[in-house]
C-alpha cells in the first residue's frame, strides 16, 4: 500500500506519492484531510472508492478553477487518470518522471476523454501519432542534440518539435548532415506548409522536390528569398510550379523589400495593369450574366405565354362555335381608310380566343423553319409593344406587332410587322438572320409566308431579302397613286440579296418584316406578296 499525496498549487492539481509520512499519519488507512489544499489517499483507498474520490476532486477542481493536472511518478499515473476521468475542466496533463511513455498510460490518457495537451518527457513515434488522431498536442521535453545547422536553425530541440513543425528553413547548398537531418525530418513530420529558401540552386530544389515526392508530402509552399530577375530561371520555376501542381507545391519569390522599393514604379503599372484587366473582366463577365440572364428570363416569359395561349385556344375548341361577324354596310362611299368588308366574316375560334386574352390581337405570324409562331398585335402607336409582352406585361423583348398606320382587317398595300432580334434567346425576331443564308431562302417551303388574319387564312411569297442602313423609306403602308406603289415595288425588289423573280404588281398586297441588325445599326427586312389562292 502507497500513500498518495493531493495538493493545490498555483491553481493545478499536483499529485504524487507521499513516501516519507509524518508521526500522525502513519496510521492512516484510508483517508485523511490535511490541510485545504493537500488531501492524503492511500492507493487501496482510491481504488475501492472511485465514485466518491472523484466527486471530492471534482468539488475542488471547480472551486479553484483548475485545469492541469501534474503528476510526478508515472507509476500512479494510471490510477490517478482512472479517478479523474471525465472531469471536464482538466484539460492539460504534465508528466514529470523523466522516462518514455507508456502504452498503458497512453490508454489511460485515451480514456479520460478530456485531456488535450500532454507535457512529457519522450514517447515512441508510434504513439506521438496515436495522439494526433486522438487530436491531442505533445510536448516532449527530451532534448535533442544539434547535429547539423539544419536541425540547429529550425530549432528542432525535442521530437514534438520535428512532428508539429509547419514552417522550416533550409540554407544552399546542404552539407552531408544536414541532407540527412532533413530526410529524418521529413520522415517525421506531419504538418509541413512552407519552406523558406535562402538562395536559388537548381540541384538542391530538384533533390529537395524528390524526396518531398517521395514521401508523399503535399500542400506546400516554397518561399526563396532572393531577388530573382534572371527570365530562365523565373521561368525554370514555372515549369516546377506546372510539374508539382498535381502535389500542389508551389514556388513563390519573396522579394526583399529593397527590392520592392527599387521596382515600386515597374509593380505600380503592373498592379495597374492587372487592377484594369481585372475590372474589365469582372464587367464584361456581369454584362455577359445580364444579357445571359435576362435572355433566358425572356425566353421563359415567352414559353408561359405561349402554353398559356395553347391551353386556353385547346379549351375554347372543346366548347365554342366560331363567332359570327356581320358587318354592316357603310352609308358614305367607302375609301382606302374607312371601308370594311361587304360581306359577313366569320371568326375563328382561335382568333375568338386570342381576342379574349389580348384585344389588341390582329393575326397569326409563322416562318418555316424559324421559332417565329406568334399572335400578332397592333397599338395606337409604334412604342407600346417595344417593352410589352402579349399579356402587357413589362418585358424587354417585347412582342410582335403591326406597324399602327396598317390596316389588317382590310389589309393595307404595306402590312409591316416589326419584332424584336432577341439573338441569344431565339425569341421574337431572334431567328430571322436565317433568312439571309442561301440554303434558306432558296428553299421552296421557307418562301411561303403564313399571316392569317382575324378572319382569313393567308399565304404569302417572299420577293425581297436584304440588310439595310437605318431608314424609313420601306415603312409606308398606303401609296398616293399606282404610279408611287409601283415606284416602291421597284425600289426593295432591286434592293433583293436574291432575284426570287416573284411576280409582284400595284394591285397586290405586301407583307413586310422588319428588325435590327448589326447591334442596331443596320435593318433585316423581308417582303412577301400575298397569294391569291
Amino acid at each position: 500500500m502507497i500513500k498518495i499525496l493531493f495538493q493545490i498549487k498555483d491553481n493545478k492539481l499536483f499529485v504524487q506519492e507521499k513516501k516519507r509520512l509524518k508521526s500522525d499519519q502513519k496510521n492512516l488507512i484510508n483517508t485523511n484531510v490535511i490541510s485545504q489544499n493537500e488531501l492524503l489517499f492511500s492507493d487501496e483507498y482510491i481504488s475501492q472508492n472511485k465514485i466518491l474520490i472523484q466527486n471530492f476532486l471534482q468539488e475542488l477542481i471547480n472551486t479553484y478553477n483548475i485545469n492541469t493536472l501534474i503528476i510526478k511518478e508515472s507509476e500512479i499515473a494510471p490510477l490517478i487518470l482512472n479517478v479523474t476521468i471525465n472531469i471536464n475542466r482538466l484539460t492539460n496533463l504534465i508528466l514529470l518522471e523523466e522516462s518514455i511513455l507508456s502504452y498503458k498510460i497512453y490508454e489511460s490518457i485515451i480514456k479520460t476523454n478530456t485531456i488535450k495537451y500532454v507535457s512529457l518527457y519522450n514517447l515512441p513515434t508510434f504513439l506521438l501519432e496515436l495522439f494526433d488522431k486522438a487530436k491531442i498536442k505533445i510536448d516532449s521535453r527530451n532534448e535533442i542534440l544539434f547535429s547539423s545547422n539544419f536541425m540547429k536553425e529550425n530549432d528542432m530541440t525535442n521530437f514534438s518539435n520535428l512532428y508539429y513543425k509547419s514552417s522550416i528553413y533550409l540554407n544552399f547548398p546542404l552539407s552531408k548532415a544536414d541532407e540527412e537531418d532533413f530526410n529524418a525530418f521529413i520522415n517525421i513530420n506531419h504538418y509541413l506548409r512552407i519552406i523558406h529558401i535562402n538562395t536559388m540552386n537548381k540541384n538542391d530544389i530538384e533533390n529537395m522536390l524528390e524526396k518531398l515526392n517521395e514521401h508523399q508530402l503535399k500542400n506546400i509552399k516554397i518561399y526563396i528569398k532572393e531577388n530573382i530577375n534572371d527570365i530562365e530561371l523565373i521561368e525554370y520555376l514555372k515549369k516546377m510550379n506546372k510539374k508539382n501542381v498535381r502535389n500542389k507545391i508551389k514556388f513563390i519569390i519573396d522579394y526583399s523589400d529593397e527590392y520592392l522599393q527599387d521596382n515600386l514604379m515597374n509593380q505600380i503599372h503592373l498592379n495597374t495593369i492587372k487592377t484594369c484587366i481585372f475590372i474589365s473582366l469582372f464587367l464584361i463577365s456581369s454584362l455577359v450574366f445580364y444579357v445571359f440572364y435576362s435572355n433566358y428570363n425572356s425566353m421563359q416569359k415567352v414559353e408561359e405565354i405561349q402554353k398559356d395561349i395553347e391551353e386556353t385556344i385547346a379549351q375554347t375548341e372543346e366548347t365554342e362555335e366560331p363567332e359570327e361577324i356581320i358587318t354592316p354596310e357603310p352609308e358614305e362611299t367607302p375609301t382606302e381608310e374607312n371601308k370594311k368588308p361587304n360581306e359577313s366574316l366569320k371568326l375563328t375560334n382561335d382568333m375568338a380566343t386570342l381576342l379574349s386574352m389580348n384585344s389588341d390581337t390582329v393575326g397569326w405570324l409563322k416562318v418555316n423553319n424559324t421559332n417565329i409562331d406568334y399572335p400578332v398585335v397592333q397599338a395606337s402607336d409604334n412604342d407600346f409593344y417595344l417593352k410589352k409582352n402579349f399579356k402587357k406585361q413589362k418585358d424587354n423583348s417585347g412582342w410582335i406587332f403591326m406597324d399602327y398606320r396598317a390596316d389588317a382587317t382590310n389589309l393595307s398595300q404595306n402590312n409591316i410587322i416589326f419584332g424584336h432580334n432577341m439573338y441569344y434567346s431565339g425569341v421574337m425576331f431572334g431567328t430571322l438572320y436565317k433568312v439571309k443564308n442561301s440554303g434558306w431562302y432558296k428553299k421552296p417551303e421557307n418562301q411561303i409566308i403564313e399571316f392569317d388574319t382575324l378572319y382569313q387564312k393567308l399565304k404569302w411569297k417572299i420577293f425581297s431579302i436584304y440588310v439595310i442602313p437605318n431608314t424609313n423609306d420601306y415603312l409606308i403602308a398606303r401609296f398616293s397613286s399606282d404610279k408611287k406603289f409601283q415606284e416602291f415595288i421597284n425600289l426593295i425588289t432591286d434592293r433583293s440579296i436574291y432575284a426570287f423573280n416573284t411576280p409582284v404588281s400595284t394591285d397586290d398586297k405586301i407583307l413586310t418584316l422588319s428588325t435590327c441588325s448589326n447591334n442596331g445599326r443596320n435593318r433585316l427586312v423581308i417582303h412577301a406578296v400575298l397569294l391569291n389562292d
